[in-house]
């Protein structure tokens, strides 16, 4: 009986160390480039513009993004202007696969293409997806889960009753269409093999109007949702992404990735972990709360709202916005340590320069950004300061309403989502040295 039991137990431990392996097996795990806006290989890029111009109309749009954030509207999907991405991905829609130029915006909680038949649409560089070719579209009925449960849709009575969805953006553009399921590819970075996710949710925009591009096709969210991309993997790939952006060096910028599944864990010694804070008034945002930052033994302490997060991390913003006492107090101690002649700024968006000499070394002070948890980020001079002349750099952060950790303080830092812990993890590391 003793060695029946045994046994038996055995052979549990056996089915459910099994479960775990083939499990661990099913997840899909794969690494996307992200393509920024000024490289080589997208479609925006001005062989003609100079580094300094490319810099200069970042910092541009990077404002414009916060102007529309700062207004404050409850009712839109993304935080800005979607022509204002700053970095694209490329994937596929259909059966046969049609490949498909996104904009990438952590801001937004759900992807859309612009569909034939296009009744209002923007001008779009690539032949629009035509719904009709692909063997595995199909509309979502007004009585599925995801229509009932979507903030944007709503049931299209005149048309077959199937669903529809209409998203707004801060700068007064939006996009309607059919709420669809379709299969959705993604190419891993790594393998150059294709992995597919069939009866993805996407929007099939017939009418898209506003400031939109026509390099780009549509929208792809990463924000804190069931629709958007990350939200849509989550079954496959589980609830951790993650991605890490190299530093904007003049020349070629080497690729930045997206990471899903095993590769977007971040599970390095070392990383630092904070509470992921659900902003109720725009939940698809990834809100943390940061405490306080420091120079030197100076440490600055951040406003706190209620429960709320105070800050929220956006990859589609370049410069990084504190609110106006902790921005002017954290300008007032980088005057104090650093010791270079002061210039006036050549961009009014700006407010603290330097003047510097080509290959000359020069010290910055490293800049402590301290989270709920008490962990500690290190933002170094390529997080804090811009070269936006041969001879010239700014501090790249600025006063604000809302507070918005921007690409630049991202830069060299792995980000780390988990969407079931609802935390977010920040490892100092050399992101061109991830693959």
């Amino acid at each position: 009986m003793t060695m029946l039991l045994r046994y038996s137990s055995f052979l549990i431990l056996f089915v459910f160390l099994q479960h775990i392996s083939f499990s661990k097996a099913l997840k899909s795990s794969f690494s996307v480039e992200m393509i920024h806006r000024d490289s080589p290989k997208s479609p925006y890029y001005r062989p003609n513009e100079t580094h300094f111009q490319r810099v200069e109309n970042a910092i541009l749009r990077s404002i414009h993004r916060a102007n529309y954030f700062n207004l404050d509207s409850n009712d839109v999907d993304g935080t800005v202007t979607p022509a204002n991405g700053e970095f694209l991905v490329n994937y596929s829609v259909g059966t046969p696969p049609v490949q498909i130029l996104g904009i990438v915006d952590t801001g937004s909680n759900f992807m859309w293409i612009q569909c034939q038949p296009c009744k209002n649409c923007y001008k779009e560089d690539k032949p629009i997806f035509n719904p009709s070719t692909s063997r595995t579209y199909s509309t979502i009925p007004c009585v599925a889960a995801e229509c009932l449960s979507g903030k944007y849709t709503f049931c299209n009575f005149n048309n077959r009753r199937h669903c529809a969805y209409k998203v707004s953006y801060g700068d007064g553009s939006t996009s309607e269409g059919d709420f669809s399921w379709d299969t959705i590819t993604l190419t891993s970075s790594i393998e150059d093999v294709p992995v597919a996710f069939p009866k993805s949710v996407i929007g099939c925009g017939h009418n898209n109007v506003g400031l939109f591009d026509k390099e780009s096709s549509g929208i792809v969210g990463l924000g804190n949702g069931p629709f958007s991309l990350p939200g849509q993997l989550k079954p496959k790939t589980g609830a951790t992404f993650s991605y890490c952006l190299t530093p904007l060096y003049e020349g070629d910028r080497k690729p930045s990735y997206l990471h899903f599944g095993d590769r977007g864990e971040v599970t390095i010694e070392g990383a630092v972990t904070t509470p992921l804070i659900i902003n109720q008034a725009r939940p698809s945002m990834y809100y943390v709360l940061m405490e306080a930052i420091s120079v030197g033994s100076r440490r600055i302490v951040f406003p706190r709202y209620g429960n709320d997060g105070n800050i929220f991390i956006d990859s589609g913003a370049t410069i990084t916005y504190l609110p106006y006492k902790v921005y002017s107090s954290l300008e007032r101690e980088m005057v104090n340590a650093i010791r270079l002649p002061r210039t006036n700024s050549p961009l009014k968006d700006l407010k603290l320069c330097y003047k510097i000499r080509p290959g000359e070394e020069y010290h910055i002070p490293i800049v402590y950004a301290h989270f709920k948890g008490g962990g500690t980020v290190k933002l170094y001079n390529i997080n804090t300061f811009l070269k936006v002349r041969e001879t010239v750099i700014c501090l790249a952060f600025r006063s604000g309403k809302q507070a918005i950790l921007g690409n630049v303080a991202q830069q060299d830092i792995l980000v780390g989502f988990d969407t079931q812990q609802n935390t977010v993890k920040f490892l100092n590391t050399d992101c061109t040295s991830e693959l």
